[in-house]
């Protein structure tokens, strides 16, 4: 059985997170979507309400399980038992950045594979602080978003539209 890790903030989870999640989902027997809570970011959202709007998003996802973590990513996969992790990529810069950090995790933990996912064309763009900033500035966020994940945003920022 392969058991995929898929790390990440998801402040908020969107739409070329769920691609990526889904695309797993189809590929590994099991995913396990880890959210970071010692970030290097300052949430907008709390762990609890991220898992619990990531949670909404994957429901019909039987082999997905969610989970917080803290500290290193290999880790919490090789607690977790699993052999792979998945990154996911939108353009160029996030090559570079994974990269460098998928090489870190092999020297870390040689026994786990990095696989890279790249999210679907309509989502390169994407991005949970571009997504923080249009919601934070009354921007909409529809279609980029959970429907969940919109009413949050609008509860944070209520000049959300």
């Amino acid at each position: 059985m392969t058991v995929a890790v898929y790390p990440g903030s998801f402040d908020p989870v969107h739409l070329g997170h769920l691609d990526v999640i889904e695309r797993a989902a189809r590929v590994f027997d099991a995913v396990i979507v880890a959210v970071a809570r010692d970030s290097e970011k300052e949430p907008l959202f709390s762990v609890a309400e991220r898992i619990e709007l990531l949670r909404g998003a994957t429901a019909h996802l039987k082999n997905l399980t969610i989970a917080e973590y803290t500290g290193l990513t290999v880790a919490f996969a090789r607690e977790r038992r699993a052999s792979v992790l998945v990154k996911g990529l939108r353009a160029v810069v996030d090559f570079e950045y994974e990269l460098k950090q998928a090489s870190m995790n092999q020297r870390l933990a040689p026994e786990l594979d990095t696989i890279f996912f790249m999210t679907a064309p309509a989502y390169y763009f994407l991005s949970s602080t571009l997504i923080r900033e249009v919601a934070r500035l009354g921007g909409s966020v529809s279609g980029l978003v959970p429907e969940k994940v919109e009413q949050g945003l609008r509860e944070k920022f209520p000049r959300t539209r």
